[in-house]
């Protein structure tokens, strides 16, 4: 089943219900959310778009992302969501290695990919021609689709620096929201979707269990994460959800305290995408009340792996709330998780080993990538890459990240994608890149730099080579020279000793 039905069915049966807002401002009902969306549908049929054809989407958090993604599913197409944080070449590369002819963008991203010269025909929604989109024919009803069929192409970094596209079908979807009702939360008509996080991500697909009843989805005017704004909108919708990394948490409750207010109107605060601290959110409950819960997920299987339940996050009562509060919850109910051992066979109760996966929320494999798809799919399981142990109540609590990837603020920064583009400088010699504990981002970057002979470390010259070619948010904080990285016999860089080079410091 296309996973935009949802979409048809609500319309439907109430057309008239208020969908999408931009702040408090209602710009679509729900019968104009389909409407709208078939249009799209229509246009992409009459410019040549194939079913499972990609298309992507380079846009900021607006109502039109919405109208987009799911005009996208009608056609048949594949949604192939890109980060707005990103720089236009990192989108380009995405656009080209997707195959994506057509681009849907908001202003300022259109133009930094006008900058770096993206082949794709890129449709501004801001633009007279989306306008003009929006008032030709509307696809009425979703082209059929299979359950394996591809729904949304999401692009993870991998350890090569390269991202890979995750290939996500529609039964994908529908699993990971039918277990959000199931596993996590409930969700009704009378709730409001707040997206404050990227809708390229977590948030992005979180939009399909509030379509599915029929609930409001609210674009905050800023486009993006402002603690005041969020607690003025939640007050004013009343019973609001809304995705959040850990590291938005603290700073809603920093917030909140020092404005004298207890968050009025926030129903659900689903958190994920980093590790949450104890302290941190034994604070935010004391303050707001039981309105946290927890996903584990990955973009190779969407948020889909464990949850801790609204009353695990609230409990005091369990003698063991507070390890279960640092677990990230109990497997959800479409799939299996084990923790295994080098030979990928269980270990006993509260060993720590890989967390693997399997079900019907995991991904196919990557979109063009048979060599990456053999490493993290064996015999059936997900390799997550992440180290974890499991209780004999079945709270799985993740020990430490096998991959040396950075969360800051949320957003995931592969260390050897900043390390090659410092390389391509030639009076670099060795870079080595790893986060350093940060109070607000929960984690941000820094690069240990040997210099070639005779050069001497440039921080200045070292940010405009990564601004030049990366995002913002993964160029380093700090840059500190070293006449060698420390690496063990066989010549590995010994991040661990690196690190504790940064605790030394602080």
């Amino acid at each position: 089943m296309n996973i935009a039905e949802y979409l048809r069915r609500t319309a439907v049966l109430s057309p008239e219900r208020a969908a999408l807002f931009l702040g408090e401002t209602c710009v679509a009902t729900y019968g104009a959310f389909l409407h709208q969306a078939g249009q799209v549908a229509a246009f992409l049929q009459s410019a040549g778009v194939a079913e499972g054809a990609p298309v992507a989407i380079f846009m900021n958090n607006v109502p039109e992302y919405l109208v987009v993604q799911y005009g996208i599913w009608m056609a048949g197409a594949v949604a192939v969501p890109i980060n707005a944080k990103l720089h236009g070449r990192e989108a380009a590369w995405i656009i080209d290695n997707a195959e994506a002819e057509i681009v849907f963008t908001s202003p300022s991203l259109t133009e930094a990919l006008e900058e770096v010269g993206c082949a794709a025909r890129l449709v501004d929604v801001t633009t007279p021609e989306y306008g003009a989109i929006l008032t030709g024919a509307s696809l009425t009803e979703p082209m059929a689709r299979e359950g394996d069929d591809l729904a949304w192409l999401f692009y993870t970094s991998g350890t090569t620096g390269r991202p890979k596209g995750v290939m996500i079908t529609h039964k994908m979807l529908r699993s990971m929201a039918l277990c959000y009702f199931v596993d996590a939360d409930q969700v009704s008509a009378d709730d409001a979707a707040l997206y404050a996080a990227p809708l390229s991500h977590g948030s992005g697909i979180y939009n399909i269990m509030h379509v599915m009843v029929g609930a409001r989805h609210v674009c905050p005017p800023s486009g993006g994460f402002d603690e005041a704004e969020i607690f003025d909108l939640a007050a004013h919708f009343g019973r609001a959800h809304m995705f959040a990394a850990p590291t938005m948490v603290k700073r809603m409750t920093l917030a909140a305290k020092a404005a004298g207010t207890r968050g009025a109107g926030l129903r659900s605060v689903v958190y994920a995408g980093g590790p949450m601290y104890t302290a941190d959110i034994i604070e935010a409950v004391d303050w707001f009340g039981p309105v946290f819960l927890q996903i584990y997920g990955q973009g190779e299987c969407p948020m889909g792996i464990a949850a801790l339940s609204r009353h695990d996050v609230s409990d005091r009562s369990h003698p063991r709330w507070r390890a279960r509060l640092g677990s990230v919850g109990r497997a959800q109910s479409a799939v299996e998780v084990m923790i295994g051992g080098a030979d990928c066979k269980p270990l006993p109760v509260g060993e720590v080993g890989e967390i693997m996966v399997r079900g019907d929320t995991v991904m196919h494999g990557y979109w063009k990538n048979p060599e990456a798809t053999a490493k993290t799919l064996v015999n059936g399981w997900l390799m997550t890459g992440d180290m974890g142990s499991m209780d004999a109540d079945g709270y799985i609590t993740m020990h430490d990240r096998s991959k040396d990837m950075i969360i800051t603020g949320g957003s995931n920064v592969y260390p050897r994608e900043v390390e090659e583009v410092l390389l391509e400088l030639p009076e670099v010699e060795e870079v080595s890149v790893v986060g350093r504990a940060h109070p607000e981002w929960g984690e941000d970057v820094v690069a240990f730099v040997v210099m070639a002979d005779g050069a001497a470390l440039d921080s200045g010259k070292l940010d405009a080579q990564c601004l030049e070619n990366i995002a913002r948010f993964k160029r380093p904080k700090a840059y500190f020279a070293l006449r060698a990285l420390p690496k063990n016999n066989y010549g590995k860089v010994l991040k661990t000793e690196l690190r504790q080079m940064l605790e030394e410091m602080s």
